[in-house]
Formats: structure tokens, sequence, C-alpha cells
């Protein structure tokens, strides 16, 4: 297993993660299997989007943000329910295809770490698996 250390830089943040994520998997020596990925945090997720056009992530934050207010007259006594509450819709957990050494990404897509409840220094564990 690897552990990658990210350190957030605002209270909502979409990180691309997948250039760090192909390093794990070319560290590994593994040329076809799976990657697993997993954020042991629970105001934290993890999703594959867009990575061409910054726009997308904006979009993203601004629409969840919406949809899951940070003040909303939640019961939770840290005030950071809304963040638990767009982790567990994110999820906390990837798996993703790997032959040739490569992560079996689409041409657009890439890896995000999800900041919910930051900023924060973070830790993602990496686990490069045959198959």
């Amino acid at each position: 297993m690897q552990i990658l250390a990210i350190k957030t830089p605002s209270r909502t943040a979409m990180i691309d993660i997948t250039s760090k994520i192909q390093e794990a998997v070319s560290k590994s020596g593994v040329k076809s299997g799976i990657c697993h990925i997993f954020v042991p945090h629970t105001t934290a997720g993890l999703t594959i989007n867009e990575n061409a056009d910054p726009d997308v992530v904006d979009d993203i934050l601004k629409e969840i943000n919406k949809i899951v207010p940070f003040g909303d007259g939640y019961k939770h006594c840290e005030g950071n329910s809304a963040a638990h509450i767009k982790a567990s819709m994110f999820g906390f957990s990837l798996q993703i295809i790997i032959e040739e050494a490569e992560l079996m990404l689409g041409r657009w897509q890439g890896i995000y770490f999800c900041e919910f409840d930051g900023p924060r220094n973070r830790e993602i564990y990496i686990k490069v698996c045959c198959g």
C-alpha cells in the first residue's frame, strides 16, 4: 500500500490527483490489474470527472454547495454536517482498471480528491493489485 499526503487549500476543493495515482501504479510495477483508492476521512471523497476544462470543477462545487448548504440547521455539534453529507454522496473509494501499466481512464477523465471540510492535511490510500 502507498499513502499519498495532500494539503487542501480551502473549505471545498476538487484536486486532480490523476498523475499522482499513475505514479503509484508505475512505482508498483503492476502491468495488468486494479488500482484501489481509498480516503480514510468522513468529510472528503473521491470522484472521476472531466479534467480538460476547469470550469467543470467550479460548476460541480457550486451545485453541490447549493444542494447541501453549509448552514442549514444541522444538529451535529462540530458544524460540519454538510461536509459529511457531501462526502457520502461522492463516496470514499474508487477502483480503476490497469492495462499495460496505465490507468484505463477515458480521454477526458481525471481522478479528483474532493475536500468538503478544509483546509486540512489529508491522506489517500492506494493499493495496486495484479489481476
